[in-house]
């Protein structure tokens, strides 16, 4: 029952990200395509991440990587942030003009938690969210970056 009821959850916050994404995305100049706001959610997931991270993460050629990332440049997506510690190597900065997009998929998680701490006792939701962090920091040592 609990494979069955986590699926559905996961399932239903996919639906409402992609239908977003589908919104979001049009085919006019400097507009995204899907592969593109893949590609930004992924630079987003991995907090600033270099290229070759980047591309390490999707299992992509560097070439590859950085040819998506100069587009997501170019359309004013994400900036190159020098890193602190070795000049020669960068960070994909997130731009203001990202931070108003993912603002639109960020809506319907901020709503249903809203919902849960709505409809179900403090002590629940209390637990509910130290069950989150342990599932996100113990059980999903992969997903870590």
């Amino acid at each position: 029952m609990l494979d069955k009821n986590f699926t559905e959850v996961y399932e239903k916050f996919e639906l409402q990200f992609f239908r977003r994404v589908f919104e979001n995305v049009r085919e006019r100049e400097g507009s995204l395509s899907a592969m593109e706001a893949f590609s930004l959610e992924v630079i987003y997931l991995l907090r600033e991440p270099t290229v070759g991270q980047f591309a390490d993460f999707l299992s992509i050629s560097q070439s590859n990587a950085t040819y998506k990332v100069n587009s997501l440049i170019k359309k004013g997506y994400i900036e190159r942030q020098n890193s602190q510690i070795d000049r020669r190597e960068y960070h994909l900065v997130l731009s203001e003009k990202f931070m108003n997009y993912i603002g639109i998929f960020n809506n319907y998680e901020h709503t249903v938690m809203q919902r849960i701490e709505e409809r179900f006792p403090e002590e629940d939701v209390k637990k509910f969210d130290e069950m989150l962090h342990i599932i996100s920091h113990e059980l999903m040592p992969e997903c870590d970056s």
